[in-house]
This record gives structure tokens, sequence and C-alpha cells, in this order.
């Protein structure tokens, strides 16, 4: 299911932000934070190295949170779940959030 939300078609650069950037898609969205990644579960499944480069992120996806952390890689958001599920977004599908 995260998947459908986070496959988009237009790919375009993004500048460095310093707000919470969100994807949506009818009630689902993503949230992604400039905070560095605190989740013990997703860094376990990164090389050490890797740590610093990823940021905290969130998702609703049929009603149900999900935590994630995102970096970016080339023109999109690589995103990782606790549960080991990833996405990719197109940085052109995130805007600042305004609700915020």
């Amino acid at each position: 299911m995260k998947s459908v939300l986070l496959v988009c078609a237009a790919l375009a650069a993004a500048p460095v932000f310093a707000e919470e950037l969100v994807a949506r898609n009818g009630n689902d969205s993503v949230r992604l934070g400039d905070a560095p990644c605190t989740s013990e579960l997703v860094l376990a499944r990164l090389q050490p190295q890797a740590h610093a480069e990823y940021k905290a992120a969130s998702a609703v996806v049929d009603g149900q949170n999900f935590v994630a952390c995102w970096r970016v890689v080339g023109n999109s958001a690589h995103l990782l779940y606790e549960d080991g599920d990833q996405g990719i977004i197109p940085m052109a599908e995130l805007k600042p959030d305004l609700t915020a």
C-alpha cells in the first residue's frame, strides 16, 4: 500500500529546506522532516556510516501511522520504514507543510 503512494511520475530537484515537506494522495500522506533519524529500528537496518544521511519521516496510509527515515537520492527521497518497507518519492511531489 505504501508503495502506491510513493511512486510518482515527475522528477525535479528541490532546494535544501528547513521545514517539513509533505506529499499527499487522498487521505494518505508522507512527511519528511529535517531532524536526524532517531528510529532504532530503521537505523539497525542501515550501515552505521549511513546513519547521518537519514532524517526523520512519518506516513499515514489507510489511517495507520508509520515511522520512517529518509535521504535524498538524486531527484528523489528514499524512505526506509521500521518494518523494512522502502519507497521513493520524487522531490517534485513534496510541498512545504502549510498546516503546521
